[in-house]
């Protein structure tokens, strides 16, 4: 976990379908923001697609310099079995991520069977990346909370 009193925020998008991603993004830098992390302390990274991120966000977890991690980007079902294959690996990248790391990942890839419905999902009815931003913070605050705070300082000590 990054050291105490560090605000600082990592967000992880997919260039892939990036008219919905850009709009997830700026949910999430709205919900940061309105949760007074500063813009500056907000660290966005570009990568190709969805499957990408994972690795993305594990070696920004490793650094321990951030408090916590969002994960955005969008994946449409099309005609091959392509869809199921990138939505399971993400998902479980992303899981294992928060389990490795110990920084908290919120989760904002939307998973739709039409664009209709990522579009729904993406600022239209709501918006994915700022429910993933407050995720986010709110685990990173059970983190910083008794009686998880310290927990890994006190397993290594005894």
């Amino acid at each position: 976990m990054a050291s105490r009193g560090t605000q600082r925020v990592g967000i992880v998008v997919s260039r892939f379908n990036e008219l919905l991603t850009r709009r997830l993004l700026e949910g999430a830098v709205t919900a940061l923001t309105s949760a007074r992390i500063p813009p500056g302390q907000i660290d966005t990274v570009w990568v190709p697609g969805a499957f990408e991120i994972p690795v993305v966000l594990q070696r920004l977890g490793l650094t321990r310099r951030y408090r916590a991690l969002v994960a955005l980007g969008a994946v449409i079902r099309g005609d091959t079995h392509h869809y199921d294959a990138i939505c399971r690996e993400v998902s479980h990248g992303v899981a294992e991520v928060a389990r490795t790391t110990g920084v908290p990942v919120g989760f904002g890839v939307i998973m739709a069977e039409r664009r209709a419905d990522a579009v729904a999902r993406a600022g239209g009815r709501w918006n994915l990346g700022t429910e993933a931003a407050q995720a986010a913070l709110d685990t990173a605050r059970v983190l910083e909370t008794a009686p998880c705070a310290g927990a890994a300082k006190r397993a290594t000590t005894r």
